[in-house]
């Protein structure tokens, strides 16, 4: 099996290493990933300019590792086109430094470069954790969930969601399915700048677990257990 790694952290994060270890358990890996932090991107492609591709150095023993600087989407196009002599049989991407669950997956580079992935027609599994605690929790528990995970297959344009608690996990929750909310609200904060100019950030506000329906991503996290769903692209390759 040849598995493309990608992840939205950049290449240097470490959940993207502990992906690799897991992953080079079933095939031939290669890692293309992006230079720099692309959290929020989505799906969102580089376009009118030009975009630079390294080799790269990386702590596990992978066929070959080649920084991008662009998006998540932009790997996993770039990888396809030019950078991989065949075509992989998986996308696997995160591990990413924050839960994708509920409506976050909208706004999620990791996930975004599974919707490129199967609109491709290639399978896809995302990873992702809380903090860095929650990399050695998904270390832990990934191989065995991924083999699972390959020997069930997935529908066409489908992708596996999965996250990990920052600790060691009361379980595995399957099905689980989308919650209907951001797991974080969008806040803003103001301040003025030097010239008067009126400066915003947003700051996320986690929500409150009885705010949460029970049967969801949200709720297996917060509960402390493995969440494991199914994300439907909508693309049928």
């Amino acid at each position: 099996m040849r598995i493309l790694l990608v992840n939205d952290d950049g290449i240097s994060a470490p959940g993207l290493a502990a992906l690799a270890r897991t992953a080079v358990r079933f095939g031939e890996v290669w890692v293309v990933a992006p230079d720099h932090q692309c959290s929020g991107m989505s799906q969102k492609l580089t376009l009118f300019e030009e975009m630079h591709v390294s080799c790269s150095d990386f702590p596990v023993l992978v066929k070959d590792a080649f920084s991008v600087g662009g998006t998540p989407a932009d790997c996993v196009k770039i990888a396809l086109d030019s950078l991989l002599p065949e075509r992989p049989d998986y996308v696997f991407s995160g591990v990413n430094d924050g839960w994708n669950a509920g409506f976050d997956i909208a706004y999620s580079g990791t996930i975004g470069a599974c919707y490129e992935a199967v609109m491709n027609g290639i399978p896809a599994i995302a990873f992702s954790t809380m903090g860095r605690g929650g990399y050695a929790c998904a270390e832990r528990h990934m191989p065995a969930l991924t083999e699972e995970l390959l020997a069930l297959g997935q529908g066409r344009g489908e992708i596996w969601n999965l996250n990990f608690p920052a600790d060691e996990p009361k379980g595995v929750l399957y099905d689980r399915r989308i919650a209907p909310m951001q797991l974080y609200n969008g806040l803003y904060s103001k301040r003025k700048a030097d010239g008067g100019a009126e400066l915003y950030s947003q700051r996320g506000v986690p929500c409150a677990r009885a705010d949460v329906p029970d049967g969801t991503d949200i709720a297996a996290v917060l509960d402390g257990y493995i969440s494991v769903g199914r994300i439907q692209s909508g693309v049928m390759c």
